[in-house]
């Protein structure tokens, strides 16, 4: 506060100096330097009243609340604004004391400019001087770097970069022809991004800052592919939405992630359609635990619900849950039960209770091979009885919105896990007709990162120094970040009616041997230091995923990521049967997939090491 209010003092007796120097000089430009007796002695006279009188309107218009070290245009508009009102004051001043003195009309116009050149000019030197860039920009010291992009992001990190001493600004590289050429900050624009090699190479430069986070996710991909290329180290700045919220700013620097090549341009939600469903409403997620129901979690606290229920088995992840959302959303509402979906007494307490309006369902057992051997009735029994116990209490209790999270695995499924998740999707449109609960289904594929997917095992795998391990060369999946699955989650929640089978748009499929080598790169190593074996498909894998099934067309929604897929219904009579099957207390594997092919006649039960 000390050193503040020090501050402000010495700039208020600055001003006082420019206000009297340039009333001052006024009177001097006025008569040449040749300054008469009578003008000299009124000169001092009008001071003593000039001076206060502009100090205090500059005062008022806040010009000593602002620090001359960030000094912009927006400081420069208030001293014009300011010395313009001082200078149509100063007149009416002495008009109203009636000091009968007769101010030269061309001091009154030369002193407002003068004192706007000192005003203004000693603020923005004051700021070069601190961002050293008196010397043209130029800095001897630091590692130099490229940085990708040439528009705001990008000034805005040049500016931050000519303050630190462990990086050296040396160029631009923007597509943008009308750029080039130019300079930003004193830094010229070199040229299109494509020339980063020459560039690269020419200049020493061994890493490259991507500065594009208003741009798509294709241009920041071929961003980060032109670095590989050119074997510069990459790093980029915070996304556009972190840096608008003011979460971040544009100098806070972070490697490359595997999101950046894999992600895809923002989903963009009717958040007044979500404050309508979730706001102010109580709302229970199943699952709440697990990698899609912990993001759902976080989600739906933005909205401000009355109340957030999170129900899971797993005491260890919904404690972890639990702690993020205490430390995240301290005003949020919410309990955590621990419960299991198959547990229908548990279950009914928890709605009996809590009284949700909304209902995420994410409990399931997905792993796939786990799921195939040893664990076929389990994954049966937890998919589809579970579904069915939450389900049938959700109408029971009233729920409004019953979103069940299923996968891209139901459609022609070759593993149990899959056919279970297909029934499961049956069991919540054969409860449809039934009761006011709107029943909605999500479908899609795999999400970066989340429990028991390929990511963490690989950053595993190379923390050990390898090999990666991959099943097939030519095997390929759908990826999308956790966060954007829930968000769309959330968005078909909102535009389900009852009965609808969602379908994300997953965007292009991705080879795992590229984003192994993907992985690999970004770790920092080359293929020859971390090795990719194949070790064949393993129980109930596919070669290529699928969203939908053959005999499955869909339907487009206002939204552009989602559309809806026509799938063949059940009714009451097949949930009776089915029910009476998944009742049973236990089945051999086999015999699960035998009954599963007739339940879903497009199961085909992958015979291991054949590519489907």
């Amino acid at each position: 506060m000390l050193k503040h209010n020090m501050r402000a003092t010495l700039a208020v007796l600055h001003d006082a100096v420019a206000a009297a120097l340039a009333w001052s000089l006024a009177y001097l430009l006025r008569f040449n330097f040749d300054l008469p007796d009578e003008f000299a002695a009124e000169l001092r006279h009008t001071l003593l009243w000039v001076v206060p009188l502009q100090m205090l309107i500059f005062w008022r218009f806040g010009l000593y609340r602002g620090i001359w070290r960030y000094a912009s245009t927006a400081d420069l508009r208030r001293i014009v604004l300011a010395v313009l009102l001082s200078a149509a004051a100063i007149p009416l001043l002495f008009w109203m004391l009636r000091l009968g003195l007769v101010i030269p009309r061309s001091v009154l116009v030369i002193n407002p400019l003068l004192l706007i050149l000192l005003m203004g000019g000693s603020r923005f030197v004051y700021r070069l001087w601190k961002e050293r860039g008196l010397y043209g920009g130029i800095k001897l010291s630091g590692e130099p770097v490229l940085v990708l992009g040439a528009g705001d992001a990008a000034a805005s990190l040049s500016r931050e970069l000519s303050r630190s001493n462990d990086w050296r600004l040396v160029g631009f590289l923007d597509d943008n022809t009308g750029r080039h050429g130019r300079t930003l900050n004193g830094i010229r624009v070199l040229g299109g991004l494509d020339s980063l090699p020459e560039w690269a190479e020419r200049l020493g430069v061994a890493q490259a800052i991507i500065a594009m986070p208003s741009s798509s996710h294709q241009q920041r991909k071929r961003a980060i592919q032109l670095c590989n290329a050119a074997k510069v180290k990459a790093l980029t700045v915070p996304s556009f939405d972190d840096l608008m919220s003011g979460k971040v700013a544009v100098s806070q620097l972070r490697a490359i992630e595997l999101d950046d090549l894999l992600g895809r341009d923002p989903v963009q939600l009717d958040d007044a359609g979500l404050h309508g469903l979730l706001t102010g409403k109580t709302v229970m997620v199943t699952g709440a635990g697990g990698s899609i129901g912990s993001e759902l979690c976080r989600q739906i606290a933005r909205f401000d619900p009355a109340k957030l229920v999170l129900f899971d088995q797993g005491e260890f992840a919904l404690y972890t849950i639990e702690q993020e959302l205490e430390q995240s959303f301290p005003a949020l509402d919410f309990a955590c039960l621990v419960g299991d979906v198959r547990d229908a007494a548990r279950v009914d307490e928890a709605m009996r209770e809590h009284k949700p309006g909304v209902l995420f369902h994410a409990a399931a057992y997905k792993h796939v091979p786990l799921m195939e051997q040893h664990n076929a009735w389990q994954a049966v029994r937890n998919n589809v009885l579970g579904t069915w116990t939450v389900a049938r209490a959700a109408q029971q209790h009233g729920v409004g919105k019953f979103v069940m999270i299923s996968t891209d695995k139901a459609v022609n499924p070759t593993n149990v896990m899959g056919a279970s998740k297909r029934l499961a999707e049956m069991v919540c449109q054969a409860l449809q007709p039934s009761g006011h609960t709107r029943f909605v289904m999500v479908r899609f594929g795999n999400v970066l990162g989340s429990t028991g997917s390929v990511i963490p095992k690989f950053r595993e795998q190379i923390a050990r120094g390898g090999p990666l391990t991959v099943t097939h060369p030519e095997i390929t999946r759908y990826f999308m970040s956790i966060p954007e699955a829930a968000q769309l989650v959330l968005q078909a929640g909102l535009m389900g009616k009852g009965g609808e089978i969602f379908v994300l748009d997953m965007g292009e499929p991705v080879k795992i041997a590229e984003l192994a080598k993907d992985l690999i790169r970004l770790s920092g190593f080359t293929e020859e230091e971390i090795k990719i074996e194949f070790t064949g498909l393993r129980p109930g894998e596919k070669l290529y995923e699928e969203l939908l099934a053959d005999s499955e067309h869909t339907l487009p929604t206002p939204h552009p990521k989602l559309r809806i897929a026509q799938a063949r219904q059940a009714d009451a009579a097949w949930l009776e049967m089915l029910l009476g099957w998944a009742s049973s207390p236990t089945m051999p594997d086999e015999q699960v997939r035998a009954a599963l092919r007739e339940w879903v006649p497009e199961y085909q039960p992958s015979v291991p090491g054949k590519s489907l």
